[in-house]
């Protein structure tokens, strides 16, 4: 069993959609083992998308992602980082496939509604990043 990291971003929780989300993940056989809600802060944001920091969108993304409350998931399936990757689709809504959340919830580039590990390495540094081992269900 592995574990990734999702996040549903303050677009989609401004949205209502946090029940749609979850009814999509339960639907795809995931298993919810941790969830937490929680309103980042800017130094937060920055310190979890440090490997961007170099990036042009660096500043915009972490304004976004401390703009409201997310809710932080772990989750759980047989290939969950790139299951979920699969659920998601692409990051920019519009080249996202039919039938993915992304492209059902996304409103652009950067309001792309959810956010996963995109490798099992970096799923571990993220889940642990918000999540104690207490947190999670063995």
């Amino acid at each position: 069993m592995e574990r990734t990291l999702a996040i549903i971003k303050p677009d989609a929780v401004a949205r209502n959609l946090i029940g749609n989300f979850i009814s999509r993940i339960e639907a795809n056989e995931f298993r919810v083992v941790a969830t937490k809600r929680a309103w980042l802060t800017k130094e937060l944001a920055e310190r979890f998308y440090a490997v961007h920091k170099e990036r042009p969108f660096f500043n915009s993304l972490t304004d976004f992602m401390c703009s409201g409350p997310i809710v932080l998931m772990v989750l759980e399936h047989d290939n969950a980082v790139m299951g979920w990757r699969e659920l998601m689709g692409a990051t920019n809504p519009a080249e996202a496939s039919e039938g993915t959340i992304r492209k059902e919830f996304g409103l652009d580039l950067e309001r792309n509604s959810s956010h996963g590990s995109d490798s099992p390495e970096n799923a571990t540094m993220e889940i642990a990043f918000f999540f104690s081992q207490t947190e999670i269900l063995p």
